[in-house]
């Protein structure tokens, strides 16, 4: 299906709209609010008192929901993408199992190296990733339902080796407890800032392999034919991938599903040119994890549902939609 330069446009226009908006509720969410005028006023020219209190408390972690829902919902395309399988995600593979395993392990075990989380959870998601492309591959080919299979036995596995850190720690650890559960609650200004430096240029990078990413939709021996190696393609494509949702991960805990929804809501609003996808995914991955999280802070006040598990609750039944529209291909 062919989408006009029109409702591309509409698309990207909306959603940033929609996104101020949702930014305006999750900064009035809570026992303090105030105008959109008396916000701009305590930011930029004045001091007030309740705006420096939001800027300190609420800011961080919708700063943090947007970079790291962007960040993941772009690892989604990006994995479907490599591995040609619609039923991708960072989540079901397990590879934020695997990142989130390693950062579990630091905060509990070795907080003195609590500055090193982000580089060692990449290496977690990495070898997490290797580990799926090993025993999914079969001869010449990756099989779409062993990929499947074995991506969710290998997340089964680092949730429950997480649980148990976290029960063997008495679930006491409250950074420890904010990974397993996703909560991006207690999040600060330093969280945000590790977050920032390691996804911006991630996202960046992304965008950069966006043709290399449209070549990818064509058979191997194509791209083979134009003097192109596809497996470094892949490999240096799937590092993208893995370090965004690593990254994201450490800070946020995993995410299940938001890197399978929006790479599919966003292809059917503005089609799978990647140049336009993947920019267009960051725009509305951001918008749902905040979406979430706001959600979640405002539905049963004053305690809060984690986004990890709004997100599993909507996820289930898309990842179960997509699986019965996609599972003649699927199956084979």
């Amino acid at each position: 299906m062919v989408i006009s330069r029109t409702r591309k446009f509409l698309a990207f226009i909306i959603t940033a709209m929609a996104l101020l908006c949702i930014f305006y509720w999750a900064v009035n969410t809570g026992s303090l609010r105030v105008g959109i005028k008396a916000l701009l006023r305590g930011l930029f020219i004045e001091y007030d008192e309740n705006v420096a209190t939001i800027y300190d408390l609420r800011f961080p972690r919708i700063f943090i929901a947007m970079i790291g829902g962007a960040a993941v919902a772009v690892s989604g395309v990006l994995l479907q993408v490599v591995m040609k399988n619609p039923l991708a995600d960072p989540g079901i593979l397990g590879i934020s199992s695997g990142a989130s395993f390693v950062a579990v392990v630091i905060t509990a075990f070795f907080p003195q190296m609590y500055f090193f989380i982000p580089g060692l959870a990449f290496c977690g998601g990495v070898a997490a990733c290797i580990l799926i492309y090993m025993l999914s591959w079969t001869g010449n080919d990756l099989s779409p339902l062993r990929l499947i299979l074995v991506g969710i036995a290998i997340n089964a596995m680092f949730m429950g080796l997480i649980s148990a850190i976290n029960s063997l720690t008495g679930g006491s650890y409250s950074s420890t407890a904010s990974i397993v559960t996703a909560n991006i609650s207690m999040k600060t200004w330093t969280d945000f800032r590790t977050l920032a430096i390691y996804a911006v240029p991630g996202l960046l990078i992304s965008l950069i392999v966006a043709n290399p990413c449209n070549l990818l939709g064509l058979e191997d021996k194509t791209v083979r034919s134009l003097g192109i190696n596809v497996s470094r393609m892949r490999i240096g494509i799937s590092a993208v991938a893995v370090l965004l949702v690593s990254i994201s991960t450490s800070i946020m805990g995993p995410i299940s599903f938001l890197g399978l929804i929006v790479p599919h809501i966003a292809r059917l609003l503005v089609g799978g040119e990647h140049k336009v996808l993947i920019p267009y995914s960051a725009m509305l991955g951001a918008f749902c994890l905040l979406l979430a999280d706001t959600l979640g802070r405002a539905l049963v006040p004053p305690y809060e549902i984690s986004p990890g598990i709004i997100m599993s609750v909507v996820g289930g039944p898309f990842f179960i939609i997509l699986l019965r529209r996609t599972g003649k291909t699927y199956g084979r």
